[in-house]
């Protein structure tokens, strides 16, 4: 028999509940074995279960099933936890070890221990497992063959089953159109003790509670749709939730103490009017029910956006015009959630961006204690807790695709007085950190990464942190950002050297939350010792973002675009710098200020562009645009030749390749280098391209179709939304033809 694809030969189910019977009704739908057999105690419900289909046949007893059960058969125990002891006592001798056994009991832990009281040992056959699946309804006419599509199963093998037994059973999973996962025994009973045996205990007490009220009429008659949503799951089964709380005592116990203290602890902030951690509670809980509403979908559980992929097919030819506002800028997002949660007071943010790395940022702060309000169309209040306020999160820190947060976090965690660790999705674990990691290491940090610096980064409590004068051996705004951010927990000034100018976000905000940092030449530093106080920032769109768009208007004749409120540091307008040396038509006008950061109103309009060498000194400046500014020198007349930019080749994916390979799949000439690339610039053809993930490159390839002669396809899109969660929108709107397709 072929282990990856097995075949049940019969699929005997004991117990023809919602559970059993529907499992049963979707094998017999699906044709998934060659017969369904049901077990039941009762003579009416066998023959309810073959009057409806459920099943082939449907006996009172084991025995009464001929020939023998063997080799591909599978047994699923469907019965309350606390009988399914009885029903493997009754199968002990019955059934040969040939037989794989399932079950779909709430508690593993129980069912774990029956059978070894019943076997003398965990047994190779056995494969424990739990449907996250039901509904209000019971009875084997309650059974539905659709029950299990697209909810999760979760099994709980041992290190004793056999391959063929796992695959045969999660096999029978995934063709009832489940999810399947897989974990152990004891995360499963701790899991679901929190996530849903209690919260059938405190619906149970609630109602009971309100039920011996002498009013309690009146509470029932003109409770509000909230509480009867709340208190819908007090109306399951009594009988079956006494068997679950009982099954996993230990676990279900430690969630109501959990659960207690935390209740004990919001009633004395609403008995001091302690408004401030109130606001903590009901917003920290507010965003988790946000992200568990989304991830829910409606059904038991469901894949993320970013486990999908969203494809952008891009209609060749057009031009952009118009007048529009890209998002906040995304390093300045990031920078003012750190220190305005370090900062002493309340700090109001405007043009917070909204994408998931900036989030994630915030979610950061919020799980080591920050009361942070919003955002709410780009408004963020944050109270601050000052330099040692942070608190030990409960578990990792996860900053998804973020390596700004990751990075700039390390510097601040360096300063706690806790552990604490740092996680990120399967591409920031794939990105080296040992540029952040190694001078954290110089200034007396412990910090431990996977094989060569990757992620996660585990930030231990040491001794006092040193002031290092550092020199920086590659320019970048994030390790020095870092390294300055540990230096306000150092224990004297921190200075760090730049060989070419990198943003300076940090030092500006520093400076704008009353912190002393000075620069000399290329070194800037600081001394720890002060504090930061809390400001009101107003945060510029972001140049990252309106490149795309500067770029569309330069390649795309007839275009003209207008983009207000951008932010202009000199530290980021390579951008600006370079496409006007290849000849771009870029205008800037309301040049002002705002909160110490200069922003303009960006004007582009169409004129032929021809290739350049990129001068060195503004590589730093425009790092994040070079994918955009590659398709910029694919329209180009002649050669553009990038040079000093290797740290292109470990962002979110290797920039420099991916873009080659891109533009060389659409007929563009490119000649990547170690540090840089040649681009001949040339008739652009349509076709199909990768973008790995990278939000940059996804939206590059976009604006390229303005200059292609047919359409071009980009693969896996999903994380545009980390930096510009409104951009289709917006390019829609300026005349690009897009359409996003998700498979």
């Amino acid at each position: 028999m072929n282990l990856t694809t097995p075949h049940i030969n019969r699929l005997v189910v004991i117990g023809l509940g919602l559970i059993g019977g529907s499992l049963a009704a979707a094998a017999k739908k699906r044709n998934l074995c060659n017969q369904v057999i049901g077990l039941a105690r009762r003579e009416s419900v066998c023959q309810k279960a073959v009057q409806l289909d459920v099943v082939d046949s449907a006996y009172l007893s084991i025995d009464k099933i001929t020939p023998p059960l063997g080799k591909g058969d599978l047994i699923f125990i469907a019965v309350p936890t606390l009988s399914v002891k009885r029903i493997l006592q009754d199968l002990k001798g019955k059934v040969s070890d040939d037989v794989v056994i399932t079950d779909g009991a709430s508690v593993k832990g129980s069912v774990r221990d029956n059978v070894i009281d019943v076997f003398g040992q965990e047994m190779p056959n056995i494969v424990l497992g739990h449907p996250i699946a039901g509904s209000e309804q019971s009875g084997v006419e309650a059974s539905n063959p659709e029950l299990y599509e697209q909810h999760r199963v979760i099994l709980t093998p041992h290190a004793g089953n056999t391959q063929y037994a796992v695959e045969l059973t999660r096999d029978l999973w995934l063709k009832v159109g489940a999810e399947v996962l897989t974990m152990g025994v004891d995360d499963h009973d701790a899991i679901l003790a929190a996530t849903s045996h209690l919260p059938h205990v405190i619906a149970f007490s609630l109602v009971d509670t309100l039920a011996h009220d002498s009013q309690n009429e009146n509470i029932f008659r003109y409770a509000a749709g909230g509480f009867r949503d709340f208190t819908r799951i007090a109306s399951s089964d009594a009988i079956m939730w006494r068997d679950i709380m009982l099954a996993n005592k230990k676990s279900v116990l430690d969630s109501i103490d959990l659960f207690t203290a935390n209740l004990q602890r919001l009633r004395s902030y609403i008995a001091e009017e302690n408004e401030k951690e109130i606001t903590g509670v009901f917003t920290r809980a507010k965003v988790a029910r946000d992200r568990f509403t989304k991830m829910l979908s409606n059904q038991a559980y469901s894949k993320t956006m970013s486990e999908k992929n969203i494809i952008y097919k891009v209609a060749p030819g057009g031009s952009v015009k118009g007048q529009i506002r890209v998002p906040g800028d995304k390093s300045i997002s990031h920078r003012s959630i750190m220190l305005g949660s370090l900062a002493e007071g309340v700090t109001h943010v405007e043009g917070f961006l909204e994408g998931e790395d900036a989030l994630a940022t915030l979610q950061a702060f919020r799980d080591m204690g920050v009361v942070i309000e919003g955002p709410v169309e780009g408004r963020v209040t944050i109270n601050g807790v000052g330099l040692k306020g942070l608190e030990k999160p409960a578990g990792a820190l996860y900053v998804g695709n973020s390596g700004t947060s990751m990075r700039l976090l390390a510097g601040i965690l360096a300063g706690q007085d806790f552990d604490a660790e740092l996680t990120g999705d399967i591409s920031l674990s794939n990105r080296p950190m040992n540029r952040v990691a190694n001078p954290l290491r110089e200034m007396g940090v412990i910090v431990e990464t996977e094989e060569n610096g990757r992620p996660p980064l585990k930030i231990k409590r040491g001794s006092a942190i040193k002031a290092i004068d550092y020199q920086m051996p590659m320019a970048s705004a994030q390790v020095k950002s870092c390294i300055l951010l540990a230096g306000l927990y150092a224990d004297g000034e921190t200075k760090v050297s730049e060989p070419a100018p990198t943003r300076d976000h940090t030092e500006r905000m520093l400076r704008g939350f009353g912190y002393d940092v000075k620069r000399e030449g290329d070194t800037i530093s600081l001394t720890s010792g002060g504090k930061l106080t809390a400001t009101n920032i107003d945060i510029p769109a972001d140049i990252s973002s309106a490149t795309f768009f500067m770029v569309a208007a330069a390649i795309a004749p007839g275009s003209d675009i207008t983009l207000t409120h951008v932010g202009i540091n000199p530290t980021r307008i390579g951008v600006i710098n370079i496409l006007r040396l290849m000849g771009a038509d870029i205008t800037l006008s309301n040049e002002r200020e705002v909160g110490g950061e200069p922003v303009a109103d960006i004007r582009v309009q169409y004129a032929p562009l021809k290739g350049i060498n990129i001068p060195e000194d503004q590589v730093p400046l425009a790092i994040d645009e070079f994918p955009a500014l590659f398709v910029a020198a694919a329209c180009a007349e002649g050669k553009t030749v990038l040079t000093g930019a290797e740290e292109l080749r470990v962002k979110e994916t290797d920039r420099i390749q991916a873009m080659a390979d891109g533009l060389t799949t659409l007929g563009i000439q490119c000649e990547p280098t170690p540090d840089g690339i040649v681009v001949t610039g040339g008739e652009m053809n349509g076709g199909t391209v990768e973008s790995f993930h990278d939000h940059r490159i996804a939206m590059s390839f976009t604006v390229a179709a303005l200059r292609a002669n047919a359409p071009i396809t980009v693969n896996n899109c999903a994380n545009v939304a980390t930096s510009f969660p409104n951009f289709t929108e917006l390019a829609k709107s300026v005349g690009i033809s897009l359409e996003v397709n998700i498979s």
